[in-house]
C-alpha cells in the first residue's frame, strides 16, 4: 500500500507498453482486469478462508449467542489486517493488539506470501487467543489477491475481505481498515466505549477533491494491475495514452486507510445504484486507487455524502508535506503520539522497541496473548494468560487512555460539522 512507486513496470522488459504497440491491446488488458474485479465482488457467494481450529459447536454457539448485538448494544467493529510477504509475525502482533471477542476480522496475507506463512498465522491465532476459537470471530483469507504495490490488485482485497465479512457477520457497525505498520493507541475497550456515543451513519475518511498537479499522474493516466489477471504477477503496465478527466462524476483522493459503515460498505458490494460499478471500472486502472475509490464514491452519493468526517483516525508525522511516504514513528514520537488521543498510529517498523513501550504502558498487553479488557475472567499470573477464561463480552471498562481519545473524537466531529474542506455540497 502507501504511496511508494513499488512494482516492476511492464513485462519481462520492465518498460511498459511502447508506443507503437496497438491501442486495443490496453483496451483488451483494461476489459479483462475490469471483469476480474468484478467478479472479486461476487466472491460474497463463496469466499474462500483457511479453516481456524475451533471448540464443540455447541460451546462455540453459546459464546456466540452471549454477544448482544444491535443499535442499544456497544457496537461491533469489523477490521481487515493487511500484509505482504513476511508480514505474517506482525499481523499476529497487530490482531491481538486490536482482538475483542465482540469484534470480526478478516487477514490477508497477499499472494506473494507462501502458504506456509499463512499456515502459521492461521495456527498462531488460535494458539495466542482461544477466545478466537470459541468466538469463531477470525478469518484468514485462503486464496488471497496479489500484492501490487499501485495497482487495483489491493481495491480487490479490501473488497474481498468486505464481502467476506457482510456474508459471514451481517452484524458489524464500522469496517476498518489496517496495514501490518500500523498499531492501536488505545485498547478496544477505550475504542468501543468512545464509540459508542458516535452516530453509527458516520464514515471517518480522509478526503479531499483538490488534487492540483497530480491530475495527469493521479486521474489522466491509465495502468494495468497484471497481478488481477495473472498468477503470481505483481507487476503493472502504462498505457501510452491517457484518458481526460471525468465529468461524470467529481474525483476525489485521501488516505487508503478508512472506517466505514456498514450501509456504505453493502452500498459498495451489493451496488443497488450505478455509480459504485461506474467507479469500480474507472479506478479499476488509475494508480492507487485505494487512495480515491471509496473516496470518490461515497462524496458523490447523494445518500452517503453528508455522513462523512474528514479524519481517518491515525496519527501519523507531517513533517515534509512533498515526501510522498511517513516517516517510520520512534520512541522520540512516544508522547506526542499518546498526547493525540488517535486510536491508531503509523508507520510502524517490525518489532521496534516503540511498539513494546505502547503494549507496556497503554495496551497492558503481555507478550504473547491479547490485550487485556473487562471481557478478560481469569486471574492474571506469570506463567498464565487471564484472556484464557472470559466472562461478559457486553461490557467494556475504559482505562485513562480513553479520556483523550473522547476528546479527540469530540474535537474531529466539531471540525466536520464547521469545516469547508469536505465532500458535502
Amino acid at each position: 500500500m502507501g504511496t511508494g512507486t513499488g512494482g516492476a513496470r511492464g513485462g519481462a522488459g520492465g518498460g511498459g507498453l511502447v508506443p507503437g504497440e496497438r491501442w486495443w491491446r490496453v483496451l483488451f488488458l483494461a476489459l479483462a482486469s475490469v471483469s476480474f474485479l468484478i467478479s472479486l465482488i461476487l466472491l460474497f457467494l463463496s469466499a474462500p478462508r483457511l479453516r481456524l481450529p475451533g471448540v464443540a459447536p455447541s460451546a462455540s454457539a453459546s459464546a456466540a449467542s452471549a454477544v448482544r448485538r444491535g443499535p442499544d448494544a456497544p457496537p461491533c467493529l469489523a477490521y481487515l489486517l493487511i500484509g505482504a510477504r513476511g508480514d505474517g509475525r506482525r499481523l499476529l502482533r497487530l490482531l491481538l493488539a486490536v482482538y475483542h471477542p465482540r469484534n470480526r476480522y478478516v487477514l490477508h496475507l497477499s499472494a506473494d506470501a507462501p502458504d506456509d506463512e499463512r499456515q502459521s498465522l492461521a495456527s498462531g491465532v488460535v494458539a495466542a487467543a482461544p477466545a478466537v476459537g470459541a468466538f469463531e470471530n477470525v478469518a484468514v483469507v485462503g486464496n488471497p489477491t496479489a500484492g501490487t504495490p499501485v495497482g487495483s490488485s489491493g481495491l480487490a482485497g479490501t473488497l474481498r475481505a468486505a464481502a467476506v465479512l457482510l456474508r459471514l457477520h451481517p452484524d458489524w457497525d464500522w469496517f476498518l481498515t489496517l496495514n501490518a505498520a500500523d498499531y492501536p493507541v488505545v485498547t478496544q475497550d477505550d475504542l468501543i466505549h468512545v464509540l459508542s456515543s458516535v452516530p453509527r451513519d458516520l464514515n471517518f475518511i480522509d478526503h479531499t477533491s483538490n488534487i492540483g498537479s497530480k491530475v495527469p499522474e493521479k486521474v489522466e493516466q491509465i495502468i494495468v494491475d497484471a497481478g488481477i489477471y495473472l498468477s503470481g504477477r505483481t507487476n503493472f503496465f502504462r498505457g501510452t495514452q491517457k484518458r481526460p478527466a471525468p465529468v461524470a462524476f467529481k474525483f476525489f483522493t485521501g488516505s487508503p486507510w478508512v472506517i466505514l459503515n456498514r450501509q456504505f460498505i453493502e452500498y459498495c458490494i451489493l451496488a443497488w445504484e450505478n455509480l459504485p460499478r461506474i467507479l469500480l471500472m474507472y479506478f479499476n486502472n488509475i494508480i492507487q486507487p485505494q487512495e480515491g475509490y471509496f473516496h470518490s464514491v461515497i462524496c458523490n452519493s447523494l445518500e452517503f455524502r453528508n455522513f462523512t468526517v474528514n479524519n481517518d483516525l491515525r496519527f501519523i508525522l507531517q513533517e515534509d508535506p512533498a515526501q510522498k511516504e511517513s516517516p517510520f514513528l520512534s520512541r522520540e514520537h512516544y508522547g506526542q503520539m499518546v498526547d493525540s488521543g488517535a486510536p491508531f498510529a503509523r508507520p510502524f517498523r517490525e518489532n521496534d522497541p516503540l511498539l513494546d513501550q505502547i503494549d507496556g504502558n497503554v495496551l497492558k498487553r503481555w507478550s504473547n496473548g491479547p490485550v487485556p479488557g473487562a471481557w478478560c475472567s481469569g486471574r492474571k499470573r506469570w506463567f498464565s494468560d487471564p484472556c484464557s477464561q472470559w466472562g461478559d463480552v457486553n461490557i467494556v471498562r475504559p482505562g485513562p487512555q480513553a479520556v483523550k481519545l473522547h476528546q479527540y473524537i469530540n474535537q474531529t466531529l466539531d471540525e466536520a460539522k464547521s469545516s469547508s474542506n469536505t465532500c458535502r455540497r
